[in-house]
C-alpha cells in the first residue's frame, strides 16, 4: 500500500479502470479511489473510464478522455483478475500500471500488484487503504457512498463468507462520513416492472441437475422482457438457498459467447471456472462457454464437483 501511495503522489494524471460489465464493487472501488485521490490532491487529474453501470450510476459518472491523457499517466485497474476482462483496452497506454484486486490471482498483469483474497470486496480494500493512511488522505461523503455501495453489493449486504469484523469497522467508518444507509438501500432495492416479470420467468424456468440448479438466459428472453444485460445478470442469486442445490448458475447469451455466473454455498467452484476460461472466488466465480453445445459437459463437471464435496463432507 505504501508503494501505491508513493506512485499516486508521483503522478499528476491518474486513470482508473475496472472490469467489463462493471458491478457495484467495481464502481465503488473506482469512484471511491478517485474521490480519495481528488480530495487529497486537488491539483491532480483523476479519471474513471470503462463501461457504465445503470444499476449503481448514482455513485459517479464515467469520464470520456482522449488517448493523449495516457501519456505519462499512472493507470490503476481495480477489481479485475485478468487483463482480458479490463474495460477499455487503453489501460496499457500509461507509463505505469497498478493492479488492485481481491480475486484469486490468475493473471499477474501490472508493474505493481496488490492482490488480497481475504477481502470480500475490492471497495473494502480501497476503504482499508484510506483508513491506513487517513493522516495523509481525505475522503468525502460522495467517496464514502461509493465505497459503502461496493462493500454492500459484493458481500450480499454483509451475508457472504469473508465478511469480518474489519468489514464492519470500515463500514462504520464510512457511515461516519455521512453515508445514508436508507438512501443506498432504496437505490439498490429499486426495480422495474420488466425486472419483476423477469424474476417470475426465472422461478418458472430454472433447470436442475444433481446438486446443481441453473437458468439459461438466451438473447430472445432478454429482448422479450426488455432488460439490459446488466439487469439480466443480476438475477443469479434468485437461485440461491434452495435445499439440495449448493451450486447454482446463470448462463447468459451474448453475441459471441455465453457467460456463466457461477455461485456456491458449499463446494469450491473457482477451479471449475478456470477450466472454462474464467476464475474468481472459491464460492463466486465467472467463466464462459463458446456455444450451447458445451452446456452438457459443464453440467457434468459441476455435478462432479458437488459429488466430491458431498463425499468429503
Amino acid at each position: 500500500m505504501q508503494k501505491i501511495l508513493n506512485k499516486i503522489k508521483e503522478y499528476e494524471t491518474i486513470i482508473i479502470h475496472g472490469h467489463k460489465r462493471p458491478d457495484g464493487d467495481c464502481y465503488g472501488a473506482q469512484f471511491g479511489l478517485k474521490d480519495i485521490i481528488k480530495s487529497s490532491f486537488p491539483q491532480k487529474e483523476v479519471y474513471v473510464v470503462g463501461q457504465t453501470s445503470d444499476f449503481v450510476d448514482y455513485v459517479g459518472k464515467v469520464d470520456t478522455i482522449t488517448d493523449d491523457k495516457y501519456v505519462d499517466a499512472l493507470v490503476i485497474v481495480v477489481d479485475t483478475a485478468t487483463a482480458e476482462r479490463i474495460s477499455d483496452p487503453r489501460y496499457n497506454m500509461g507509463k505505469y500500471l497498478i493492479k488492485i484486486d481481491h480475486h484469486i490471482a490468475v493473471d499477474n498483469y501490472g508493474d505493481l500488484r496488490w492482490v488480497q483474497t481475504n477481502f470480500p470486496s475490492c471497495a473494502q480494500m480501497i476503504a482499508y487503504f484510506y483508513y491506513t493512511y487517513q493522516n495523509e488522505l481525505k475522503l468525502s461523503k460522495e467517496g464514502a457512498i461509493a465505497l459503502y455501495t461496493g462493500i454492500v453489493t459484493d458481500t450480499g449486504r454483509f451475508r457472504y463468507r469473508g465478511v469480518s469484523n474489519i468489514t464492519h469497522q470500515l463500514a462504520g467508518m464510512l457511515l461516519s462520513k455521512g453515508v445514508d444507509v436508507e438512501y443506498i438501500d432504496s437505490k439498490l432495492s429499486r426495480d422495474t416492472l420488466e425486472m419483476a416479470a423477469l424474476k417470475g420467468y426465472v422461478y418458472s424456468n430454472f433447470e436442475t441437475a444433481n446438486g446443481f440448479i441453473y437458468l439459461k438466459m438466451t438473447r430472445d428472453i432478454i429482448e422479450k422482457y426488455n432488460v439490459s444485460d446488466e439487469q439480466a445478470a443480476s438475477v443469479v442469486n434468485l437461485l440461491s438457498g434452495i435445499d439440495g442445490f449448493p451450486v447454482w448458475a446463470l448462463f447468459i447469451e451474448y453475441p459471441n459467447e455465453i457467460r456463466i455466473r457461477l455461485r456456491s454455498n458449499g463446494p469450491t467452484i473457482n477451479e471449475l471456472a478456470n477450466q472454462y476460461g474464467g476464475g474468481g472466488h472459491a464460492k463466486a466465480a465467472g467463466c464462459r462457454l463458446e456455444n450451447w453445445d458445451q452446456l452438457n459437459d459443464f453440467i457434468k463437471d459441476c455435478e462432479a464437483v458437488v459429488k466430491d464435496y458431498n463425499e468429503e463432507a
